[in-house]
């Protein structure tokens, strides 16, 4: 049986973690901070702050990712430290809640800012998930080409933004008289951060794993952390606190200050094309850990098949594309998300942990900057954000635990079948 194809270096690596990351949020999140904190310093401080909880992950996951190289990333990290059903609950959720869900909002997104077809919203943005479907089937490179075009498109876009807020009206710097809520702003800005560690998943289709992969996650998380704080000062520099918070768009409001009518449409055209580069690295990483359950036995076999032709796990890219466009016609990505955060990040403490395990048993090598501090304070973090989420949407948190804890049993009776 053919393997995958070990095709991506540094760069398409460094635009992968990136693409993770920025997605339709850092155009919108900005205004729901302000509404949490009141004054221009209390609203960068959280986006550093965010930012620094990230890059600490980022140094958590290139360890493990050094140590470990392997397809599907955290799934391996999960299975080789706890137990294949950890791992094996990981890639449930992702492909029913996780990352389904989200690649079905950004499509929707998508094609809210592209000029409209007769197929409708919902037939745009299922024919965008099949088109990039179609690339990622071609092979690693192909997918990674025009992920990397995507990226560098899109920081293009976030530039553009940043400097005509630079060179807009600045608004009076009035702060609100209100008491400011920082853990509540924190947790949609540590979401919008979210996204750099599927990146790993593609670690078996890296040219040098163990040499790349760590320095993308680190160079990619940086790059992220300047291009959010620079867009949160122009849109405090531009629309004030107050303005910040009452706009329900405040990309296109800069734009519009800034340049006029032409500008709106710049931002729509460059939210739309932000949301295809989300899209496509999803698209592009996800498969892989779907690709390693069905290679462990506890998955359809089928998707464990590899493309004679582009070395592709081609049947693992069809069944996410899939999955995400019955949910883009079905309507129901919008709830799905509500369940996302209570999981996502309970992964992430699980993850961390994996450093304690694997530095027990010897072998990994000590790159993580103030272990075990640092370490503690990022699982702190994510367990904070899942106690927030479980305290705002309880109900929402409840049902996307139990759609998780719903996949012990399949992994158990897939077990027993192999």
């Amino acid at each position: 049986m053919p393997g995958l194809a070990r095709r991506i270096g540094l760069f398409d690596a460094t635009m992968v973690v990136m693409g993770g990351i920025v997605g339709s949020g850092i155009f919108v999140t900005p205004a729901l901070v302000a509404s949490h904190v009141h004054s221009e310093a209390a609203m960068l401080g959280v986006w550093l702050v965010g930012g620094a909880a990230a890059l600490l992950g980022a140094f958590i996951y290139s360890e493990l990712s050094a140590a470990r190289p392997s397809v599907g990333g955290q799934y391996a990290y999960l299975r080789e430290a706890y137990h294949p059903a950890a791992a094996f609950l990981y890639g449930w959720a992702l492909l029913l809640v996780i990352q389904t869900g989200g690649m079905a909002a950004n499509a929707i997104t998508f094609a809210r800012h592209v000029v409209p077809l007769p197929i409708g919203e919902s037939g745009t943005a299922a024919l965008a998930v099949a088109a990039l479907t179609i690339v990622n089937c071609l092979g690693v490179s192909a997918g990674a080409k025009v992920q990397s075009a995507l990226m560098v498109l899109k920081i293009l876009a976030i530039a553009a933004l940043v400097v005509c807020g630079l060179f807009a009206g600045s608004a009076p710097a009035v702060a609100r008289q209100s008491a400011d809520s920082f853990g509540a702003a924190l947790v949609p800005v540590l979401f919008s951060y979210g996204g750099w560690q599927t990146a790993c998943f593609v670690a078996g289709e890296m040219k040098e794993p163990r040499r790349d992969l760590p320095r993308a996650l680190v160079i990619g998380v940086a790059a992220v952390i300047v291009l959010y704080v620079s867009v949160a000062y122009a849109f405090v520099r531009v629309l004030g606190p107050e303005g910040l918070a009452q706009s329900s768009a405040p990309a296109v409001d800069v734009m519009t200050r800034a340049v006029g009518s032409r500008g709106a449409a710049f931002i729509a055209a460059g939210i739309a094309i932000s949301t295809l580069g989300f899209l496509s690295q999803s698209i592009l990483t996800a498969p892989r850990v779907y690709f390693a359950m069905a290679a462990d036995g506890v998955f359809f076999r089928g998707v464990a098949g590899v493309s004679s032709r582009t070395q592709a796990p081609v049947a693992a890219i069809a069944l996410q594309g899939v999955v995400t466009i019955a949910l883009v016609l079905a309507g129901t990505y919008e709830a799905i998300l509500n369940y996302v955060t209570a999981i996502d990040f309970i992964f992430f403490a699980l993850t961390a942990g994996c450093v304690f395990v694997f530095r027990k048993r010897g072998g990994a090598e000590r790159t993580i900057p103030g272990h075990p501090v640092t370490t503690l304070l990022f699982i702190a973090i994510c367990a904070a954000v899942v106690v927030s989420s479980f305290r705002a949407h309880p109900l929402q948190a409840l049902i996307g635990w139990g759609i998780t804890l719903l996949g012990l049993p399949v992994f158990f009776l897939w077990r027993r079948r192999s």
